[in-house]
């Protein structure tokens, strides 16, 4: 598979505490035995030119399964909320190349990587592009170079939503047969769910 379109940079979030596991979840095995945050990066590597990982500040990137020359993004404020940490990468990005930041959660390992180039090939500098399965709306939500800017300034923990709602004459849903764009991790039941 060849890396998505160099112009979008992909974040994959992996900072939060996944408080509902009851563990941390970065680390809990999938089926075949990968860590579940080391198989979500590699699917954003196979599908991206550039990715960047928001973590906590003590953590371990090598103890997590983060690949040499991954960018690290740290979060300090990454207890507060989703937000933060998608602030703090975009923040971080801000000079970056790029039309478009792919933003991934690091507990979704099972989209499609046809799924993720199919979005990037998509992605503009004033538009937002995401997912939908099945009428449901889905992950990663690629947004503009335009929405940078509001990005870095998210707080809390409801992430970019109120972004999408602010700009519908900007956003395009594009429908994919990929029921991974729907499937994260919240309890260890989940982790056989791909």
């Amino acid at each position: 598979m060849p890396a998505a379109s160099p112009d979008v940079h992909a974040l994959v979030l992996a900072a939060g505490y996944g408080r509902r596991f009851g563990a941390d979840k970065r680390q809990a095995r999938l089926p075949d035995g990968t860590p579940l945050l080391a198989a979500s990066l590699a699917r954003a590597a196979r599908c991206f030119a550039r990715v960047s990982v928001v973590l906590r500040p003590e953590d371990d990137p090598e103890g997590l399964g983060v690949p040499d020359g991954m960018g690290i993004v740290r979060c300090a404020e990454a207890a507060r909320g989703m937000g933060h940490s998608l602030a703090a990468g975009a923040r971080a990005l801000a000079d970056a190349d790029g039309v478009a930041l792919a933003v991934l959660l690091g507990d979704m390992p099972w989209l499609a990587d046809a799924t993720l180039v199919a979005l990037a090939a998509r992605a503009q500098a004033r538009r937002i592009v995401f997912p939908r399965y099945q009428g449901e709306r889905g992950h990663p939500v690629l947004f503009g170079r335009a929405f940078w800017p509001a990005l870095a300034n998210l707080k809390g923990d409801n992430g970019a939503r109120a972004l999408l709602q602010a700009h519908p004459e900007a956003c395009l849903d594009l429908a994919v047969d990929d029921p991974g764009v729907l499937q994260d991790v919240d309890a260890p039941a989940d982790l056989g769910a791909g």
